[in-house]
């Protein structure tokens, strides 16, 4: 009798023993689930959050960057590679001209065949941006030799004919580059200044596949925010942060 009560006594012990070292365990399970669903949570709304980030930096249209994911990217590649980068501005001849006279839908085809030759073009180099309406730009690392023939290619890239519901029409680009090597700037404000005043020089002669930036360029001034040519004519209104 009193074996089988020390008997009974030893399981009863153990028993209470597995009890209470189970139940610490089960609410750290519970507790770990719990933590593993609000971190799971937390995820997905950032996530969300940098979706949402990355959308507001693009263009609708095209799906090119926005100006101010542009800007910041530029700002870098500048920073980080010197006179090694090409900074690259265009925008479409005539463009009102096509929206006018054949719509508005064959427009927008043309600014989405625009951006993805350009982004075609820049390749895994650089980044491409739509800025505004029928401007773009584009930012990449370019050695100083190979600029011309890179230029060049974009030039003859750009001005294929764009085929809309089977009708070939004709795109005209014009195409103004800068870079601190001849600019002796790092400075985006500055060196954007240069590659929007030889664009529009080249816009306004019309002559050549595109213009290379000199410091006259950059240095254009302005009035009430309006681009002035070297000739001394209202070239472009620059945008406010373009003026710094």
């Amino acid at each position: 009798m009193d074996s089988a009560l020390r008997t009974h006594a030893r399981f009863g012990q153990r028993a209470l023993f597995l009890t209470t070292a189970v139940l610490p365990l089960t609410g750290w399970a519970v507790h770990a689930a719990t933590l593993h669903r609000r971190l799971a949570a937390e995820r997905q709304h950032l996530e969300e959050a940098a979706r949402r980030l990355e959308a507001a930096r693009r263009d609708q249209l095209t799906g090119l960057h926005s100006r101010p994911g542009y800007v910041q990217h530029a700002t870098r590649h500048l920073h980080d590679h010197g006179d090694q980068t090409m900074l690259v501005f265009l925008d479409a001849v005539d463009f009102k001209a096509v929206n006018d006279t054949l719509g508005h839908d064959v427009g927008n085809a043309l600014i989405i065949a625009i951006a993805s030759r350009l982004e075609q073009w820049v390749g895994d180099t650089g980044l491409a941006a739509r800025l505004h309406g029928d401007e773009f730009a584009a930012v990449l690392t370019c050695p100083v030799i190979d600029r011309d023939r890179r230029l060049e290619q974009l030039h003859h890239l750009l001005h294929q004919p764009v085929d809309v519901d089977g009708q070939a029409v004709d795109v005209a680009v014009s195409i103004g580059m800068s870079s601190p090597s001849d600019l002796h700037s790092r400075d985006y404000t500055y060196v954007l200044r240069g590659a929007e005043g030889a664009m529009y020089e080249h816009k306004r002669e019309g002559t050549g596949l595109y213009r290379i930036a000199t410091p006259d360029h950059a240095n254009e001034p302005s009035v009430n925010g309006r681009r002035l040519g070297r000739t001394g004519t209202t070239a472009h209104p620059l945008a406010a942060e373009d003026l710094r």
